[in-house]
Parts: C-alpha cells; sequence; structure tokens
C-alpha cells in the first residue's frame, strides 16, 4: 500500500490507536479491512504495525455490500483448531460501518476472550488528529463521572452560550444509558471515535441552538459545521415544533429529513466527552458528535425496541458548540471545564451492562450509512409491529 505522508499529529494518533485502544502485541494476528476511501488511514496504520514488527493482513472491501468479505476473512484467519494468538481484526471506513454479519459469522469459531474488533469510522487523517489525543483510561473518568452525575437525576437543564434552553427529563431505570470510552469487553464490537455517553429522555421541551455542527445517517459533502448558520429547534414534548436554519442547502437537509416518519422526535440525549476534541471538522463525522458539548439526535434512538417502540431511517445529530448542564437543580457541569471531572477523586465507571448503562458496541451499521443489513432488522421490526 502506498499513501500519503501525513503530519506528525496524525503519527501520534495512529501510535495511540494501537498502543492505548487495540493495544497490540508483537505476537497478534492482525487483520485489517478497508473501504476505497479510508485507504490511505489503512496504509498509515499498516506501516506503524510494520515499524512495530506486525505484518497484519490486508484485505480490501467494499461498503455496503461485498460477498467476498467473508471466505477472504476466513481464509486471513488462523486455524481456530490449532493454537494460535490473539486475533486484532481492524475495520476502517469513512462514512459507513459494513458487514458486520459477515464478521460474526467469520469469528464464530473463536473464543471471545481470544479475538477483539474494533470497528473505525470516520477513518481520515481528521480522526488520528482530534481523536486519538485520549486514552480510555481518560474517557472512562470522564464518562464515570458523567453517568454517576446523570443516572440518579430526574431533571436536567440545558444551556449553551448559542442560545439553547433545554428541560430534559431523564428516566434511568427505563431507558438505559450508552457510553462510548474506547474500552474493548469479549465479544464486543468496538466502535471508534470514542468519547460520548448518551440517554433517550423521557421528555424535551425549550429551544436548541445548534451551532457546533450535524451528523446525519445519510451521505453529504456540503460543509457540516454550523458556527456560520446554527440550526434553532423548538420542541415540545420530545417533538420538533418547528426549525429554521440561514443555510439554504443545511435548510433543505433538515426539511427532508423531517419528512421521513418519526424522524421529529427527539431519539436521543447526548454528551460529547472526547476532550481531544477541540474544533468542528467540515467531514460528517462522529468526530464532532464527540466534541464535549451537547446534541440531539431526531429520528432513530439507540434503546431497546420494546422499550421505545418506534423506528426511523433517519438519524440526525444537532451538536452545540458549548453547554452547561444544571443536574435536578443544583450541580452545573460545563463542557469547557470537563476535563476537571477527570482529576476528581473516587470516579469510577459503572460496570457494563449493569444498572442499566452499555457500552457502544453496535452489531450494525451505527450511524454511518444505512446498509442492507440494517434495513433487514428495520423490516423483521415492522413484521413484529403488524403481528402485535
Amino acid at each position: 500500500m502506498t499513501a500519503a505522508e501525513p503530519d506528525a499529529a496524525v503519527w501520534d494518533g495512529v501510535s495511540t490507536l494501537l498502543d492505548h485502544y487495540l493495544r497490540i502485541r508483537a505476537d497478534d494476528r492482525v487483520v485489517l479491512l478497508y473501504t476505497a476511501d479510508a485507504r490511505d488511514p489503512a496504509a498509515w496504520v499498516a506501516a506503524e504495525l510494520a515499524v512495530r514488527g506486525v505484518a497484519p493482513a490486508l484485505l480490501g472491501m467494499s461498503a455496503g455490500r461485498d460477498d467476498t468479505v467473508e471466505p477472504r476473512l476466513r481464509a486471513a484467519l488462523p486455524d481456530p483448531a490449532s493454537p494460535h494468538p490473539r486475533i486484532v481484526l481492524l475495520t476502517m471506513e469513512r462514512d459507513s460501518m459494513s458487514h458486520v454479519l459477515q464478521l460474526r459469522r467469520a469469528l464464530a469459531p473463536y473464543p471471545e476472550d481470544r479475538w477483539a474488533t474494533y470497528r473505525v469510522i470516520n477513518a481520515s487523517a481528521e480522526f488520528f488528529r482530534h481523536s486519538m489525543g485520549v486514552t480510555p483510561e481518560l474517557l472512562s473518568a470522564l464518562n464515570g463521572a458523567l453517568l454517576n452525575r446523570m443516572m440518579p437525576a430526574s431533571r436536567l437543564r440545558v444551556t449553551s452560550g448559542g442560545g439553547t434552553d433545554l428541560e430534559i427529563a431523564v428516566d434511568s431505570e427505563r431507558y438505559r444509558w450508552i457510553s462510548n470510552r474506547g474500552v474493548w469487553r469479549p465479544g464486543a464490537f468496538l466502535v471508534l471515535p470514542p468519547g460520548e455517553v448518551s440517554t433517550y429522555p423521557a421528555d424535551v421541551n425549550g429551544v436548541l441552538v445548534a451551532d457546533g455542527a450535524f451528523n446525519v445517517t445519510s451521505y453529504t459533502g456540503h460543509d457540516v459545521r454550523l458556527a456560520d448558520h446554527p440550526v434553532t429547534v423548538d420542541i415540545e414534548h420530545g417533538r420538533v415544533a418547528g426549525v429554521a436554519c440561514a443555510d439554504p442547502l443545511v435548510a433543505r437537509l433538515l426539511e427532508r429529513c423531517l419528512r421521513v416518519e418519526n424522524a421529529d422526535r427527539i431519539g436521543e440525549l447526548g454528551f460529547g466527552t472526547n476532550v481531544g476534541t477541540t474544533a468542528f471538522i467540515p467531514l460528517n463525522s462522529h468526530i464532532n458528535e464527540r466534541h464535549p458539548g451537547v446534541h440531539l439526535g431526531l429520528g432513530m434512538h439507540g434503546q431497546r425496541l420494546d422499550v421505545v417502540d418506534y423506528w426511523c431511517d433517519v438519524h440526525l445529530d444537532l451538536i452545540t458548540a458549548d453547554a452547561t448542564v444544571v443536574v435536578d437543580g443544583r450541580t452545573e457541569i460545563r463542557s469547557a471545564d470537563l476535563a476537571d471531572l477527570a482529576c476528581l477523586a473516587g470516579e469510577r465507571h459503572p460496570e457494563p451492562l449493569t444498572g442499566n448503562v452499555h457500552e457502544e458496541d453496535i452489531d450494525g451499521d451505527c450511524c454511518g450509512l444505512i446498509t442492507g443489513e440494517v434495513a433487514r432488522a428495520r423490516e423483521a421490526f415492522l413484521r413484529t409491529r403488524e403481528c402485535r
């Protein structure tokens, strides 16, 4: 593989990915799968692995559909019946997250504690510069600090310098919290970039002024930054009552999204925790979503379908540039001071899969482009609902 030479900040990010997230060892069997739009980032990772004496198996793949992925991956993996090193599977895509079923089937013969799968979306120079400036240990402390304060709460007031003013009801017994902190768990597919906690709001009222960026589950080449033309959303009891934006292209995108069934619902309340992400980038990306601040996700949610019983083909995150959160009228948390929370003594991240906290280890396309696999899951859900 050949690629353009990246700058020092990108190389630092590549090293952080390998050292702190993948925790690469010399005897690991590494398989690197990449789409054409992630060829350069994959080449940078492969080059750094080679410097460390690790020769990865490199597998190109098509996004969305590629029937050759599973047989080629099986051929690259060691014999499951023989002693073998730890398997590290790394997928790199720019706009999508594909082939989850094929990956699962290929890994099925191996014990879950003998493989680790990491799924990079928005693979780019920006991913390494902006998302790999923090370690999983720091993000665990930051996410834990927010969860320890917000999960017991019943009400949050969220404001921002741009004019956001939201009253939000929280019900942590009913709606799970999801934490992405870059910590691998056996049997899970870890989604990167890291740095977010989120839940489903029991109720939302007020106004959101998204002056950071947007992130939507469809392709757009438009600059997603919103500082020069914020999106203002009026919200009544968890539904969009009105929306405005001075940029005609963004306004048209919002109008098209809101035409989709259930896209006017607030499906997510999210807090970015990646303090290494200090600026918004033009790319439609999770990188912006992880920026410290608050975002509301319109449309599809991250809850179990027996808890929040609707489906939506769209998920649109609207992100603020900053945020102040007042918890139950007492504790104030400012996004500008978020890093300081990690320094407090005794902060622990709740154990995943207990106490209604889940990791973001999604067996699907996450918030990338909608794939055929997700479409099939949607059809199965709709058939289930029709049978009730």
